[in-house]
């Protein structure tokens, strides 16, 4: 029955040697102190004493997230910026024997290049250039640490404190610059609503003036359809009148129709031509038929004679 305590022994040995390895994680196995090789996801058998798991190794992003550090600018200021740096292990072998401690390595070498990328850049370069120095340390970052077995993915700045006084300043000067923008925009707006204003009152004057201009050419046409009608019709009457074949004695009764008229009843003095007045003479009957030139007042008719009262007249 002696062989009854071997296989418990190696049953034992059975059980302690398989080990499972997880998803997305590597073992680094050592043989009698030496590397030996890596074990990946699955199941595998540790012989026990003579091989060993020097260290285990997740290969998933991992992200560093460093403490403010201060850095002084090329223009001589001192600010506080703080890193998170997103890097994987991509060689579990380098990762393990590369470095002592790959994430404190990786820790101070972020720092240092901080402060050699932002002593190269003023105040305020660094604080509008934060792409630029992104871009330059995992660049910088990358390339060290592939000795290590790390990839670094990205690195961003997730804060930049400058001193107190810069800070006010900064404050001072973002006021100022809202202000001027606000007093921009006012005179803009002001600007626009004179020009507006001018626009429409320019446009107002040119529809009235062609509103007038409108006017005085409907009244001019107007008038000069009247004088127009007026003129037919006196050519027409003269048209008629010749056509009748007028008497001597109808056109002087017209010309002293022609005076009465330009008198139209007012004190008016008319010199009338010497050939005119003999037309009269020669035509003294028609005159007196129609009762031109009668301004003479009838005499005043003599007083009645007085009678004598004998009975009253003294002997």
């Amino acid at each position: 029955m002696f062989w009854i305590p071997i296989l418990i022994i190696v049953v034992i040995i059975l059980i302690v040697g398989i080990k499972i390895v997880p998803q997305a994680t590597e073992y680094v196995i050592e043989r009698l102190g030496k590397y030996n090789k890596t074990w990946s996801a699955g199941i595998h058998f540790l012989i026990p004493i003579i091989d060993r798991i020097s260290k285990k190794v997740t290969l998933k992003e991992q992200f560093l997230d460093s403490p403010p550090q201060p850095v002084i600018t090329k223009d001589n200021v001192t600010m506080q910026i703080d890193t998170v740096v997103f890097f994987r292990v991509f060689d579990s072998n380098l990762y393990t024997y590369g470095a002592v401690n790959p994430i404190s390595a990786l820790e101070n070498l972020t720092a240092t290049t901080l402060r050699n990328i932002v002593g190269e850049l003023e105040l305020d370069d660094t604080l509008t250039s934060r792409d630029t120095i992104n871009g330059k340390m995992t660049n910088i970052l990358d390339s060290a640490t592939d000795q290590w077995g790390i990839k670094v993915n990205r690195v961003e700045l997730k804060n930049i404190i400058p001193p107190t006084e810069i800070q006010n300043a900064m404050e001072k000067q973002m006021k100022a610059e809202r202000d001027r923008r606000e007093t921009l925009l006012e005179a803009e707006g002001h600007r626009a609503a004179v020009i507006t204003r001018a626009e429409g009152d320019k446009q107002a004057m040119v529809l009235q003036a062609e509103g007038e201009r409108d006017a005085r050419i409907a009244r001019a046409e107007g008038e000069a359809k009247a004088i127009l009608l007026a003129k037919e019709a006196e050519a027409a009457g003269l048209k008629a009148l010749k056509e009748v074949n007028p008497t001597q004695a109808l056109l002087e009764l017209k010309k002293y129709e022609a005076l009465i008229e330009m008198s139209n009843g007012v004190a008016s003095k008319i010199i009338v031509p010497t050939d005119a007045v003999n037309m009269t003479k020669n035509n003294v009957i028609f005159s007196e038929t129609a009762g031109i030139g009668d301004v003479t007042s009838p005499a005043k008719k003599a007083d009645p004679p007085v009678k004598e009262d004998v009975c009253c007249d003294d002997n």
